[in-house]
This record gives C-alpha cells, structure tokens and sequence, in this order.
C-alpha cells in the first residue's frame, strides 16, 4: 500500500504481522473500556451538571465547545507526532494513551466538586483534551499490531468495550442514585460524585492493562532510518495527509458531518428530552428532573448494552455484505428509533426504539475504520486516525456553534424535536454511506511505505 503523494519517492518494506488470539486482542482492547466510561460521564452526567448549575438549554450547544475544539487540534497532532515516535523503553503509541489515561482519572476526580459553570467548563476543556492525548493513538495502536484478516475484530473489540464503558458509567448512576443520598453546596447530587471516582479509576486501572500486556511491534531498520531522516514536524505531517487523502476518505467526511451531528444532538437533549415528554418537567430542581437524569442513564445504558452484544456479530455481516452496507443498514435502524422515541410517554418503552442506536453505535465505533485502513499507507496509520477525528469534530464545532439557534427559532426550544432532528441526520448519514466505494479486502501482510528523504 503506497501514500498518493505526487513527487515524492516511497520505499515498501512489506512485513508479516503475528495472528493474535482472543484473549489478546481483548486485553489490547481492554483500555477502551476505561476511555470510553469516562466518555460515556461526559454523554450523561455533565450536561445535567451545567443545568444543576443553572444553565439555560439554549446554552448547552456552546458549553460544550470543548470536544470539538480540542478534537480538532490534538488528535491529529498526537497522531502525527506518534506516527514518528519511538522508544526501545516506551513504544510509540502507549506513551500517549497512557498519559491521556492519567488525564481523565485527575478530571473525573475533580469534577463533582465544581461549584459555577465556568469550572465544569475549564474542567471538561482538560478532560476533552485528556480523551482526545488517548483515543487515536490507540486507534493506530491497534490496526499496527493486526493483520488485515484482523482489523475488523480488532476494531470491532474496541466497539465491544466502549459500550461496556459506556453501560458501566450510565448504570453507575442509575444505581449510585438509588443509594447514595445528599449533595454538594453547589447542588450536585452525591450519587454523580460516586459515578465520576469510579470513572476515575476505571480510566487509568483498564489503560494500565492494556499497556502492561501488549508489546508493540518494533520498527524495521528501514523505517528507524527513515524517522531519523525526516523528523516530526506534526502541522506539516497533517497538512499534507489532508492534501493527500483518498478520494473515498473525502466521502467518509460527509457520512461523518449528518452521523456526528446528529449523535451530539441526542446526547445533548435526552435527558431534557425524557424529563418533558415521561416526567412532564422541565424544571431542573423537580424530583422529576432528577429522575429522567436517572432513567437516561439507564437508557443509554441499555443502548450501550446492545453495542456490545452485536459488536462482533457485525464482523461477520460486514464480511458477508460489506462495511458500508452494514454502516448504512445500522445508522438507518438509529434513525428510525429516534424519530419514535420523543412521542413515547411511557418509561419503559424508551428502551425499544433506542435498541437501533445502539446497534448504530456498535457500528460508528468499528465499522468505518474497517474501511479506513484499506485506504491509507501503515507509516500514517496516527495522522489519518487523527484526521478522521477532525472529520467527528468539525461536525461537533458546526453542531455547538449553530444549534442552540436551530433549536430557538427552527424547532421551538423543545428537546423532543431535538433527537427527531438528530434521527432525521442520521438518516442523511446512512444515505451517504452508499456513495463510497469500497476498498478491497488486503492479504495478511503488512506492506509499510516510508518517505526516505525529506521534501
């Protein structure tokens, strides 16, 4: 596999990658689990803590600036830079994740604690950032230690876990609610305090697995030489893979732009959602309030629970029918249910149309990357996986900037229209899926292409 950079001389150094078994590829993964917990308290417990703390709805969208912003800057960076590391001692990819590990521990311990908005904001700022230091190198981490007959398992594993995370963190609350009683000065109930330690040592305990049981692959002689030769320089590394990119990588942006959208759209308004259309409330210091808080978790649990209970069934479809069949089957499942799900007023039947989004989810977090690592040269594997995030966080940036005024003046300030407009994005998204072309199925070889000389 070669980069199409026009000018530019590449060697190819073509290396068989060692099978990995099960229980490998699981402990490899394993580090997910806490990435994902901690972002899953980010999808349900810090918006409910901005409206604890008296922010408006309309406001939300912009409080949550961060993830975008940090996403579109550090991930790429990381990526770059990890993509021209390495150490004998340390590897190339686990220096990052690892210190970005430690950087959700410190946050989701501090968090609970916040007294105004504006230090739940600065706080969510450096556990964005913390998230953003871990999640694409260890995206990168795993398609370079997988054969092509193993990346979908691999990435797939990573789906698994993130919606056990994810469950963990949102029935944490759920059950943490039940239980613990009382709260902080600033209101914060001592039940979310509860939620946030345990994200806080599940962080750095799962990533510390993964570190401790999973070698990397050492660099061949060809490729040290190489990053000898041409140092790292992560904004010009950036610049150009985005000069470079695949056509059909381009079209993935547009699948991204409806899929992210929308997705932000449902983690920002179901709480809100649940509390006006079963609780009948949309007053946050009501009983009421506190319960959809509660039941949200328990719906986006249950969502969560179906991703990793049809994680790996999807490598089995997407084998048969096609990564991007499978996608657009997925995503068009998420819309339909969230389109049925404001209307419903009982509690319980939440849990039926929200089954879609989380088979939706399943495949947002594994299937497009089965894609992506066919289109892109191993030696860029961090920079591409950071561009792909550019491609989640730019949606992000759109969505925080343009839709608490969609959702003032379009959709008349009501949450429920607001996950209808996020099913109805995800509907686009799925229809755009079916415009990429999909590249073919590789041989188990890994075929490293390398720049031996600078421009």
């Amino acid at each position: 596999m070669t980069a199409e950079a026009p000018n530019i001389q590449h060697t190819t150094v073509v290396r068989q990658k060692p099978l990995m078994n099960m229980r490998q590829i699981l402990l490899m993964n394993f580090g997910f689990f806490g990435i994902q917990y901690s972002f899953g308290m980010q999808q349900t417990a810090v918006n409910p803590i901005f409206a604890f703390l008296h922010a408006s709805p309309s406001e939300l969208p912009i409080l949550n600036l961060a993830g975008p912003i940090t996403g579109l800057f550090i991930q790429p960076m990381i990526g770059a830079l990890s993509d021209k590391t390495w150490s004998p001692r340390w590897g190339r990819r686990k220096p990052f994740f690892l210190v970005g590990a430690l950087g959700c521990a410190i946050c989701l311990f501090l968090f609970p604690f916040v007294a105004a908005v504006w230090m739940a904001v600065l706080l969510l700022w450096l556990l964005d950032a913390s998230n953003n230091t871990a999640m694409e190198p260890y995206r990168a981490f795993i398609a370079d230690k997988l054969p092509p007959s193993q990346l979908a398992k691999g990435f797939l594993a990573q789906s698994f876990f993130t919606g056990f995370g994810i469950t963990l963190a949102n029935i944490s609350l759920f059950v943490f609610q039940k239980v613990i009683t009382g709260g902080t000065s600033a209101g914060i109930p001592y039940w979310v305090l509860g939620s946030f330690m345990l994200g806080a040592v599940c962080s750095i305990g799962s990533v510390l697995v993964s570190v401790l049981s999973t070698p990397e692959i050492p660099p061949t002689p060809e490729e040290l030489a190489a990053l000898k030769v041409k140092k790292a320089n992560p904004v010009r590394e950036v610049v150009e893979a985005i000069v470079e990119m695949p056509t059909q990588l381009r079209k993935l942006a547009l699948v991204y732009l409806f899929q992210w959208y929308g997705m932000v759209c449902y983690w920002q308004f179901v709480t809100l959602a649940i509390a006006k259309s079963v609780y009948g409330t949309t007053d946050v210091n009501s009983k009421g309030f506190q319960e959809a808080v509660a039941w949200t978790g328990l719906v986006n649990g249950w969502y969560n629970i179906v991703t990793f209970s049809v994680a790996f069934s999807l490598v089995a479809i997407a084998r048969r029918r096609g990564a991007k069949r499978v996608h657009a089957g997925c995503l068009a499942l998420a819309a339909i249910g969230l389109v049925i799900f404001p209307h419903l007023t009982n509690q319980y039947l939440l849990f039926i149309p929200i089954i879609g989004l989380g088979i939706a989810w399943a495949s947002i977090m594994g299937v497009p990357y089965i894609m992506v690592v066919r289109m892109i040269p191993s030696t860029r594997y961090g920079v591409y996986m950071g561009i792909i995030n550019m491609m989640i966080v730019v949606p992000m940036l759109i969505q925080s900037l343009t839709f608490g005024t969609i959702l003032k003046h379009v959709l008349g300030d009501n949450p429920t229209n607001a996950i209808m407009f996020a099913g109805i994005l995800l509907a686009c998204a799925a229809a755009a899926t079916m415009w990429i072309k999909e590249p073919p199925i590789v041989r188990d070889v890994d075929e490293v292409s390398y720049m031996p000389s600078a421009h």
